[in-house]
């Protein structure tokens, strides 16, 4: 197939560039993508990568190396400082089809001020299959490769091209590159060139009929389930008797909204707390962000106190829980808005790639900006754990302010004491690991759309406060034996979802850390490893089976009368479920035959035994 206007065409073997590194390979040309200016080309081990036209070369140019190597070493001894194929960076973008390593591919390279032609030949990297305790990652950066070079001199000038480290998809600013190529190559990655973002094709949640019917019926549903909690059979069979209309938006209702946002803003922008870098963005960018949720946490909770002193009711929250969730729909709306209107101004290469479809249903849903920023204030990092988190904290003493007055109680009951106990020490678990926020999909991946704002701003503070707001008006009773059961339950949920999520967390930081070394792994083709011991070697998401057992915890406390109670326990199991069918299916494109040595290894996805 001929691709017009390009120096190389399907089906051509060339030479390309490995990720990280100066050394070639041979690869077939695959395709050409005109609008990004990206070969995709495919390597002997199945390992696809998009390259730069600066990345590749004619084969003819690469002449095999003749020279006898001397015997004065032995090959054991002859290690190469260039990185192993199956170490990439992250910048790099590759999708691998196949989990094997080149292992054949000897190829030679001429560089500039250099005498000898060098023999480069790659090892292959061994799976481990026995748990001993050894650490899986020490040899990572010194992968074998037999080399002769007798010369000093021309050693340090290798070492010096090798380590040099490349991006191969387009950046915005590559003036601080420093290429080991010839001078052609050096001019060309020198000019700039407009960064792109890729076209969306493919459409998650059904597409845009989808995503329309789910801004449709998710704000429906949950002023239904407020509507029917208030009820006193609160059943889900017979339909609820609703409010009037006129009677679901109060502007004052609306303005106390506004004047929360606003506050947790300000205390947002408070010069304390440490400063973060983030992960770095396609386009080289890396996005800074100041830890202060503990703080703003006191301070929210010393205003209220103050408040709560000079008089006012909090109870209010439970007389006005539906306006309030109204107001907060309409305040997301409208934030949304102003997100999708200002994404048309964004540059590309601050797009998010899921967003980027040109419907405009579909792209106000999902959200078109990566990270949309104010002058430094980061509106997507900002509503992840600030004002529908505390505000959900909020709801629950108002509810437990509620039920004393409206039962003439002393003191909550214990059923209202274990759920607001419960989810303030899950609330204060993620402020306290505020900085593992940066690496979550919705972060890293997932635009600043209706979806995000609606959930952080509505269906987080107002669905999973139900259990406390059903509680006010049906209150239940718990024996001591109850008690400690709800209580242990919870606590081996929270341990297990803990445990797991620093495990990941400490591994993604420093996956040569001592303390890991006892894990077992399986190497990928794209320079990562799997874990596969541990609670990772018992389920492939262990954080999803503590979080479905503190779910379960949550709801025990409100008997079993009604499944209403439940709902975020059924909720959140079918949130993660689809959630875990999108991993494996990006695990399976991302990491080829690997990932199907890694399913063998780890059965199970959830849940041990069952799913």
């Amino acid at each position: 197939m001929r691709i017009p206007g390009t120096r190389f065409q399907s089906g051509d073997m060339v030479m390309g560039r490995w990720p990280g590194s100066s050394l070639f390979y041979e690869v077939k040309v695959l395709s050409y993508d005109a609008k990004i200016q990206l070969y995709t080309v495919i390597y002997k081990d199945g390992t696809e990568l998009e390259l730069r036209e600066v990345d590749m070369k004619s084969p003819t140019g690469f002449k095999p190396s003749h020279r006898s190597r001397s015997r004065s070493r032995s090959p054991s001894r002859r290690r190469s400082r260039s990185r192993s194929p199956a170490r990439t960076t992250r910048r790099s973008s590759s999708r691998t089809t196949s989990g094997t390593f080149p292992t054949e591919t000897s190829v030679a390279r001429k560089e500039p001020k250099m005498k000898e032609v060098l023999e480069i030949r790659l090892s292959p990297v061994a799976r481990p299959v026995e748990n001993n305790g050894h650490n899986k990652h020490e040899n990572k950066e010194n992968d074998t490769a037999d080399k002769v070079n007798e010369n000093p001199a021309e050693a340090e000038q290798e070492k010096k091209i090798l380590e040099s480290r490349y991006n191969l998809r387009r950046r915005k600013d590559d003036g601080d590159a420093k290429p080991a190529e010839q001078t052609e190559e050096k001019e060309a990655e020198q000019k700039p060139a407009a960064a792109t973002a890729p076209i969306t094709t493919e459409l998650e949640f059904g597409g845009r009929l989808g995503v329309s019917c789910m801004m449709l019926f998710l704000p429906v549903a949950v002023l239904v389930l407020m509507v029917v909690c208030s009820q006193e059979d609160a059943s889900l069979m017979r339909p609820p008797s609703l409010p009037a209309l006129d009677s679901l938006l109060d502007p004052h209702v609306f303005g106390m909204v506004v004047l929360w946002f606003l506050f947790q803003a300000l205390l947002y922008v408070l010069p304390v707390g440490k400063v973060v870098e983030g992960i770095p963005l396609k386009n080289g960018e890396w996005l800074k962000y100041r830890m202060n949720t503990l703080h703003a946490f006191v301070l929210t909770v010393a205003t209220l106190g103050a408040a709560v002193h000079q008089g006012v009711d909090l109870s209010y929250i439970h007389r006005h829980f539906l306006q309030l969730a109204v107001s907060s729909l309409l305040f997301s709306v409208l934030l949304s808005v102003y997100l999708y209107v200002r994404s048309r101004w964004a540059p590309q290469d601050q797009l998010a790639p899921g967003g980027n479809s040109g419907s405009v249903i579909y792209d106000f849903f999902m959200g078109s900006e990566l990270n949309p920023r104010i002058k430094g204030f980061d509106l997507k990092y900002f509503c992840e754990l600030r004002p529908g988190l505390m505000g959900w904290l909020v709801i629950n003493a108002a509810m437990a302010l509620a039920e004393m007055k409206l039962h003439n109680l002393d003191y909550p009951s214990p059923a209202m004491i274990l759920v607001n106990c419960f989810h303030l020490f899950y609330v204060l678990d993620a402020y306290w690991h505020e900085e593992a926020v940066l690496g979550y999909m919705d972060t890293t991946h997932a635009g600043f759309g209706f979806m995000l704002v609606f959930g952080d701003l509505m269906w987080v503070p107002f669905t999973f406060s139900l259990q406390s707001y059903y509680l006010v008006h049906h209150p239940n009773h718990l024996s001591l034996p109850c008690i400690v059961g709800i209580v242990t339950l919870n606590v081996i949920g929270f341990c297990i979802f803990r445990k797991a999520n620093s495990q990941k967390n400490a591994f993604r930081r420093n996956p040569s850390d001592p303390t890991l070394s006892h894990l077992k792994t399986i190497p990928t083709a794209t320079g990562k490893t799997l874990l596969v011991s541990g609670l990772w070697g018992l389920v492939r998401h262990p954080n999803y089976l503590g979080d479905l057992i503190m779910a379960l915890a949550w709801s025990l406390p409100c008997g079993f009368t009604h499944i209403l109670p439940y709902f975020y326990v059924i909720y959140l199991t079918t949130l993660l479920v689809h959630r875990e069918a999108r991993d494996e299916a990006q695990c399976r494109r991302k990491y080829g035959s690997v990932w199907d040595d890694y399913c063998r290894e780890v059965r199970y996805r959830i849940i041990p035994r069952v799913y």
